[in-house]
């Protein structure tokens, strides 16, 4: 058998990665894809943190991410093997994390703002696909997003923004730009445009690989 085809999807916050994996994800069969997320992979290092030194601490930062875990199982599933994984609740004490059973696929789509940083990851990846988008709208999509699902203030998040997210893109992300095979602006609001790139790309991967 064909050793499956991995698929890395790189983008800051607010660039639409989740929008685009959606998209992408509605042109195949649950058999024929999976999916591995490096937010699953953050290291506990929230545990027992009050929600005020929670809001500070900073999570935009290779170091948070048990990238040695992350790189295992991504391995795990191009011998052929299911991995079971804790979903991450981003702290949220409210929420109990389900467990996560990922099997094996013919195309493995691997995503998160790390994985370009992480070079053996990076090197298990044969194609490579970056989400951009303008710096405004990527914040005011993180500011709807963790007002509407986190409880963060509006200062608390231009506070990350500032602080954290936007060093950790300009030093971790976008030096690996320029390597990517595509590079995928995403600053509307209509769906078409990403519908109709998701769709030639499963396309092409579907005639090749499937």
């Amino acid at each position: 058998m064909n050793k499956p085809f991995i698929i890395g999807i790189a983008g800051g916050s607010g660039s639409g990665k989740t929008f685009f994996l959606n998209c992408f994800l509605k042109h195949f069969e649950p058999n024929e894809v999976c999916l591995v997320s490096q937010d699953d992979y953050y290291l506990p290092i929230a545990q027992g943190m009050t929600p005020e030194e929670n809001k500070l601490y900073n999570f935009d930062l290779p170091g948070t991410i048990d990238h040695n875990l992350f790189e295992l199982d991504i391995n795990k599933l191009l011998n052929r093997n299911t991995i079971f994984k804790k979903e991450y609740t981003f702290n949220n004490p409210n929420l109990v994390p389900k467990l996560l059973e990922i099997k094996p696929a013919p195309i493995i789509i691997v995503e998160g703002l790390f994985i370009l940083h992480f070079r053996e990851i990076a090197k298990l990846l044969n194609l490579k696909i970056f989400i951009d988008a303008h710096e405004d709208i990527a914040l005011n999509r993180r500011l709807k997003r963790d007002l509407a699902e986190r409880g963060y203030s509006n200062e608390d998040v231009l506070y990350k923004w500032e602080n954290h997210v936007l060093p950790a893109f300009n030093e971790f992300l976008l030096p690996y730009k320029s390597e990517c095979d595509r590079i995928i602006t995403n600053n509307g609001h209509e769906a078409d445009d990403i519908l109709n790139v998701t769709y030639q790309i499963s396309k092409n991967l579907r005639e090749i690989y499937l």
